[in-house]
């Protein structure tokens, strides 16, 4: 006799929702090592809650830690794995190029962000192409809020994209806008290129509050001088492109 892997609790909560037919997670990570166990276990169990089918995808950007070998030794999780750091936005392009099933979900491997909301976005997925968390409050410090709305106002004005939050973690996405699109950013400006490449394409954009939980482990990279200063260059690249 075959016993099902799903427990009973949670394939009752499966019959009552709305599924996708299939669903790719990709978690972009650096060093990520620390997070990463919980990280697949909630990744799987959303897969599961979501989508008839589903796919966790990480892709480890040239990790110190232990990463990838963590990643590794689960068996319904793929691996793509960078020789060096690349960067967030090479990373969550390989991710993106690696997904085969309908619809990608793309999030961060930090935790966070709950996934249980994930089930919330799902259901919106007759009604819009690409849905996009904003964070209800940061769990952030101040200069870093304050930095964020600063550049949130910035790419609004640069690209007339209609986000309050276009780097939050947190996008569900009909993969077949994706196919043949090019995306050319290395660091975190890739959420703005992608955001502005698939509305140019014609994608209903619909955003939703998601909730913002405090790092508990790792550290944050985004405002390193050197990333800020990439994020400008790449910005203002990528408004001559679209421009041209």
């Amino acid at each position: 006799m075959t016993t099902s892997p799903v427990p009973p609790a949670e394939r009752a909560e499966i019959a009552r929702r709305p599924l996708l037919d299939g669903i790719s997670i990709v978690l972009p990570c650096h060093d990520e090592a620390a997070n990463l166990p919980a990280m697949l276990m909630e990744a799987c169990a959303a897969g599961r809650r979501v989508a008839r089918r589903h796919e966790v995808i990480v892709v480890d950007d040239g990790s110190a830690d232990h990463t990838a070998n963590i990643a590794l030794e689960w068996p319904a999780v793929s691996v793509v794995s960078h020789e060096r750091n690349l960067g967030y936005g090479a990373a969550v392009r390989s991710g993106l190029a690696a997904a085969r099933m309908p619809w990608v979900f793309l999030t961060d491997a930090d935790r966070q962000f709950d996934l249980h909301e994930l089930d919330g976005f799902a259901a919106r997925s007759r009604d819009a192409d690409v849905i996009v968390g904003r964070r209800r409050e940061r769990a952030d410090p101040l200069y870093r809020r304050v930095t964020a709305d600063a550049w949130n106002a910035l790419v609004r004005a640069l690209f007339a994209i209609d986000v309050a939050d276009v780097d939050c973690a947190f996008k569900l996405i009909r993969r077949e806008l994706l196919e043949g699109i090019e995306l050319g950013s290395g660091g975190a400006v890739i959420s703005t290129e992608l955001l502005a490449r698939l509305a140019a394409r014609g994608a209903r954009l619909e955003e939703r509050e998601v909730t913002h939980r405090v790092r508990a482990a790792g550290r944050q990279s985004g405002n390193h001088p050197r990333v800020v200063a990439r994020a400008f260059v790449e910005l203002f690249e990528l408004r001559r492109a679209l421009r041209a």
